[in-house]
């Protein structure tokens, strides 16, 4: 290599060296001398056992300090011997020259090492036939990068050159790099898309492990006579009416119309976190009785509450004209064997062989229990729980606050919400998968006939409902909240 030049070597304690070089004076002490050992990155260097070459230097010349091939960013060590005449030698862009060191320090460091880039330089061990270990009073050079604090030097060094720990080895060297950034993720955190791939799949399985049961049980006598015995359609008062009316038709429509937009808006209101808007009643109006104060919510709420109120006037001339022309009968369970017929329209349809429809003439008995349950308990309990929650309850009425708390409401409101989708669905996929165009004319033209007129009605409601949906944006909201009440961002 350019710039290396090997220097002399003195082994500890022999006197049969080659040939002397001249010297003014004989030396007070020997200094021992490693031989030159080229150290691979990352490795500790052996302790030297090899004896001198022949043409070493003699015991009584002071040894030379040998040139180090010294890298760009590399820490210097320092010499362990007197200061002696240094031989020109190749030094690397940003590198300082070794200074050397104290009289009095002990020599640890004998013979050139080369550094490679990255490499540990470990302790150097004395020479077999040292009395007592060497010492130095700097750590061996490591190459620093830019950025990087500087290591601190081991602890004492043993004779296999490497510094004790508590384990007994020597602590790995900490690189100190930043952490990457830009997409790290923890090791614990799951992907956004795997519990809704779980939670569908797990429901199919469920699906089909319940349709292969209940297909079993139909296979057996017992459950055959059971069957044959209720067929799934509960006994009804003989005075019930047969076929829907007109404001039927009508009244389902506006039922579908606003339980659509109410839920959405129910969503909004229930997860967004910064509203586009918000509104204050006016002092002792609609919104806000007398003797509240008018609270500040957010158009979302406020939109929320206006539908709901829509929907309320429409359910109560749905139950008034219910009650009036005898069709509460058709969907309230009149006679105990409701029950029965129940579990058998409930085997029937998991079985996928599903129970005769007339709906024109008569629900089955899962039908009117379901139908019962949507007008005369979840939607009263939407009703109850949704006034707790909104701008009109009272709030100095302490004990009526007490008596029925904000937490009760809002642990009903939420559930009686997921009702009605269930419900909504389940309804639309049966209406469509037992007869759709005879079950949508039943609905919307009153008429128990099989054409597609009901069908067409039914894809123009769901166009009105898509343009509601497109005019609930505040953009459209927003002037017509503003002759309510005060709006604000």
């Amino acid at each position: 290599m350019g710039g290396y030049r090997p220097s002399p070597h003195v082994e500890q304690g022999t006197d049969d060296a080659g040939p002397a070089a001249e010297a003014p004076e004989p030396p007070k002490t020997p200094q021992p001398v490693a031989p030159v050992r080229k150290q691979r990155m990352g490795a500790q260097p052996a302790a030297s056992t090899t004896a001198a070459p022949p043409g070493a230097a003699p015991a009584d010349a002071p040894p030379a300090t040998p040139v180090r091939k010294q890298r760009m960013g590399m820490t210097p060590s320092t010499s362990g011997q007197e200061p002696a005449a240094t031989p020109s030698g190749k030094t690397r862009m940003g590198a300082a020259p070794a200074p050397a060191g104290s009289a009095d320090t002990k020599p640890g460091t004998a013979g050139g090492t080369r550094q490679r880039m990255g490499a540990i330089h470990g302790q150097e061990a004395t020479a077999a036939a040292s009395p007592a270990p060497a010492q130095r009073d700097s750590a061996a050079p490591t190459r620093a990068r830019m950025g990087t604090p500087t290591p601190t030097p081991p602890s004492t060094p043993t004779a296999g050159g490497a510094a004790k720990s508590g384990s007994g080895s020597a602590p790995p060297t900490s690189s100190n790099r930043p952490a990457p950034s830009g997409g790290a993720t923890n090791a614990g955190e799951r992907p956004a898309w795997l519990k809704p791939v779980v939670v569908t799949a797990v429901v199919l399985v469920l699906a089909l492990v319940a349709v292969l049961a209940a297909r079993w049980l139909r296979s057996m006598g017992p459950v055959q006579e059971f069957i044959a015995a209720y067929d799934g359609h509960a006994s009804q008062p003989d005075g019930a009416p047969v076929g829907l009316p007109a404001w039927l038709g009508w009244q389902h429509f506006l039922n579908m119309f606003f339980i659509v937009l109410i839920i959405r808006t129910g969503l909004q209101v229930r997860t967004e976190r910064k509203p586009p808007g918000y509104w204050t009643a006016k002092q002792d109006s609609f919104f806000s009785p007398k003797g509240n104060i008018p609270k500040k919510v957010s158009l979302s709420q406020w939109l929320h509450q206006s539908l709901d109120v829509l929907w309320v006037l429409n359910g109560l001339v749905f139950i008034v004209l219910l009650l009036a022309t005898g069709q509460w009968m058709r969907i309230v369970p009149t006679s105990w064997d409701i029950f029965p017929n129940m579990l058998s329209a409930g085997i029937q349809y998991v079985s996928l062989d599903w129970p005769t429809e007339n709906g024109w003439v008569h629900y089955n008995a899962l039908q009117v229990m379901t139908y019962f349950i949507t007008v005369f308990i979840a939607a009263p309990l939407a009703i109850i729980s949704g006034i707790r929650i909104s701008t009109w309850w009272p709030e100095k009425a302490a004990g009526l606050n007490q008596a029925y708390p904000v937490e009760w409401a809002r642990a009903i409101h939420f559930p009686v919400m997921i009702y009605f989708v269930a419900f909504t669905l389940v309804h639309v996929f049966l209406v469509f998968f037992t007869g759709a165009l005879r079950n949508l004319n039943h609905m919307y033209t009153s008429r128990d006939i099989v054409d597609w007129w009901g069908l067409i009605i039914f894809v123009l409601s769901l166009v009105a409902i898509a343009a509601a949906w497109f005019l609930t944006k505040p953009l459209f909201t927003t002037p017509v909240a503003a002759r309510m009440g005060k709006v604000s961002k």
